[in-house]
């Protein structure tokens, strides 16, 4: 015995060894990996905050430069057609005729004054001949002229420079020239058709430059006298393009749909220097065009090439196979970012290690000293020795209650057989929902309940209404939770109430139907009545079918609720028990899904208020296991008279609804269906006559 006692000694005093160190240096631990997690999760919500702000700039800054270059191409585009149109109506007014040379240049002249973006204005005659008005830049203009009689092969020009509010003629030359207006396609296409049209323009008398060309007949007394154009240089578009700020190293660019360049900024670029220097990004741009669907109106992304990834964002323009690609380095915004990142990280690392030797002495002052002599007193229990136990006060109030716990502790002991510990540990199981709009569209059941003739019984009541409707309202919703269902809202008199969510029902539909029948028992049993003495009736519509389910709402109030078409019909359901003179119908989704466990009767198909298609409506009866003879028969008579009043069998199906109330005399259901075949009755067979009631209230 004394050689067990001395074996066990060592393993004691190890245990309090280890007790000791793993309490100080787990604490230690513990403050230091909170640090660290926290320091780790703050820089990677910073990093993400901060990468999405950078995106989220990067992309106003496309918007920005797409909205500008949108209104500037629509700008370029409209101010062509009123060129054009302005033009043209000259001729057609016959204010200018076309071979009169000074009113025509001075009309094309103005026209290029007045509008910045235009380039050229031409014109051409079915013989050949040719008139132009070109823009030399900002600062001088040229009129041009190819006529096949004066000079003929040679091109004349009068040079003009531009001053404010006029010009000046500055020179004459002529040149040979081998252009030929009647070989252009814009001139010859635009000679056969009818109206304007756009082209893409490369061959000019004074030499090859990319345009575009709004071009199209003039006819004066139905004569067709040539073809009109106005005429934009891409070097316009391109000196646009260097107005805008893409960022500080980010570029935008007009491309085709095959890639092939537009426009690319260049600040020097017009009529006389077609500009389009060194474009470092343009690759990058016509790789992102090609990555691109053709019919994309919008597409973004990112590019990654041998000098870093790129953001790219691409933008249908109003012109036909033109699209806006614009490129901005991604460091140009992540670059600090990173830079900042890296500088809190080491930071936050120094702040940590810090922080944990600062903890570390903290633990061992204020946490392992105390409970080291709490785990004395625990050995003094375990020994049983309890008139050794003292209570020891901590500034850290868990660990001064735990000592009094030990305290009182081992003055219970002594008694502790009279004592029985009890179990109080519950399990409640719930299906978490964030708190935030949305929801999944799932198969469930919706219940409407309300009070038969609440309005008037509410308008002759007044305030004394009150107390009533609590006590039927608490009397539903008590038994709504007690089958297990959902309470949605409470819309006057009314209920609504949904089973299957948020917690799993695969029965829904039983539970509902079983709620109803509760609730039509439960207030005829309440003893609930209306001013007049009269017990409280109750009408209810069930539907069954997919609905969306979840929270409902705006940021600033939501609803865990139902709606859909399914949700409609339920409550369309509980008014068209006032046609039927029933208490409880059921939609054809419920009755199939609550089986045979229901007393069921198909009352009609009816096409509800807001809905065309019959629906088929049954009437809830029961519980099957409360089925009596009687019950069966009738409903069966009524099924009989349903099917042959489908049939167009009107004496047989009067017949059987009288059957009905001869079995249960005053159904409102089977009163109807009578009124509504005598009219028909003795008549032929219509075989565009359709069975379903249409419901004109809701």
């Amino acid at each position: 015995m004394m050689a067990s006692a001395k074996s066990r000694v060592p393993r004691r005093g190890a245990a309090d060894e280890r007790l000791t160190v793993s309490i100080r240096f787990a604490v230690s631990a513990l403050v230091l990996t909170a640090i660290l997690l926290t320091a780790l999760a703050s820089s990677l919500l910073w990093w993400r905050t901060s990468e999405a702000i950078s995106r989220q700039l990067a992309s106003t800054i496309n918007a920005q430069i797409a909205s500008a270059v949108r209104k500037e191409v629509s700008a370029i585009v409209s101010e062509a057609r009123a060129a054009h149109t302005a033009i043209r109506t000259l001729f057609l007014q016959n204010v200018l005729d076309t071979r009169e040379a000074d009113k025509r240049e001075f009309v094309f002249l103005s026209q290029l004054q007045s509008q910045a973006t235009i380039s050229s204005a031409a014109f051409g005659w079915p013989d050949g001949s040719f008139f132009a008005a070109h823009k030399l830049g900002d600062r001088r203009l040229e009129m041009m002229e190819i006529s096949l009689t004066d000079h003929p092969g040679r091109r004349r020009v009068d040079e003009y420079d531009v001053v404010p509010g006029d010009i000046e003629f500055a020179a004459r030359r002529f040149e040979p020239t081998r252009f030929k207006v009647v070989d252009q396609p814009w001139f010859k296409e635009s000679l056969a058709a009818d109206e304007p049209r756009w082209f893409s323009v490369d061959h000019h008398p004074s030499g090859d430059r990319p345009a575009i060309a709004l071009a199209g007949p003039i006819d004066v007394y139905q004569e067709r006298q040539g073809v009109l154009a106005i005429i934009i240089e891409h070097a316009r578009i391109s000196r646009f393009l260097a107005q805008l700020q893409v960022g500080r190293t980010g570029s935008a660019f007009i491309l085709a749909l095959d890639g092939g360049v537009v426009a690319a900024p260049d600040e020097t670029a017009d009529e006389v220097n077609a500009g389009q220097g060194r474009q470092p990004l343009l690759p990058i741009a016509q790789q992102a065009m090609r990555s691109s669907r053709e019919g994309d109106e919008a597409w973004r992304g990112r590019v990654l090439s041998g000098d870093g990834a790129f953001e790219v964002a691409r933008t249908a323009l109003p012109f036909p196979g033109w699209s806006l690609v614009t490129v901005i380095p991604e460091a140009e915004f992540l670059g600090p970012v990173d830079a900042a990142l890296r500088r809190v990280i080491i930071g936050l690392g120094i702040g940590a290690v810090l922080a944990a030797l600062a903890s570390a002495a903290l633990a061992r002052a204020v946490i392992a000293a105390p409970l080291g002599r709490v785990v004395a007193e625990l050995r003094h229990v375990e020994a049983f020795a309890l008139e050794q136990v003292r209570r020891h006060p901590s500034r850290l109030r868990e660990i001064a209650s735990l000592s009094g716990a030990i305290h009182d502790m081992a003055g219970g002991l002594s008694s502790f057989g009279k004592f029985i510990p009890a179990d109080l540990v519950r399990q409640l199981l719930r299906q978490g929902v964030d708190a935030r709009p949305g929801g999944h569209v799932q198969e469930l059941s919706v219940m409407f309940i309300d009070i038969a003739g609440f309005t008037g019984l509410s308008e002759r009541m007044g305030d004394r209404v009150v107390p009533l409707l609590s006590r039927y309202l608490d009397l539903i919703s008590t038994v709504i939770v007690d089958h297990g269902g959902t309470i949605d809202k409470f819309i006057g008199d009314a209920v609504m109430a949904f089973w299957g969510a948020p917690a799993a029902q695969p029965d829904h539909a039983v539970l509902c139907c079983r709620a109803a029948l509760a609730c039509r028992d439960a207030v005829e049993a309440s003893g609930l009545c209306d001013d007049d003495g009269r017990p409280l009736a109750i009408r209810i519509g069930i539907n069954s079918g997919p609905m969306l389910v979840g929270n409902i709402g705006s940021e600033v109030r939501l609803n865990y609720t139902v709606i859909g078409d399914a949700v409609n019909v339920a409550s369309r359901l509980e008014g068209a028990n006032k046609s039927y003179g029933t208490d409880i119908l059921i939609g054809e989704g419920t009755a199939r899904l609550a089986g045979d466990a229901f007393l069921t009767r198909e009352i009609d198909r009816i096409a509800v208020y807001g809905r065309e298609e019959g629906l088929r409506v049954h009437e809830l009866v029961g519980l099957a296991e409360n089925v009596a003879a009687q019950d069966v028969r009738w409903i069966a008579h009524y099924a009989c008279g349903l099917q042959d009043y489908r049939a167009q069998h009107f004496e047989a199906a009067i017949a059987a609804f009288e059957a009905v109330l001869a079995l249960k005399p005053g159904d409102r259901a089977a009163e109807v269906m009578i009124t509504r075949c005598r009219p028909l009755a003795g008549t032929r067979a219509d075989h565009h006559w359709h069975p379903v009631t249409a419901l004109t209230t809701k």
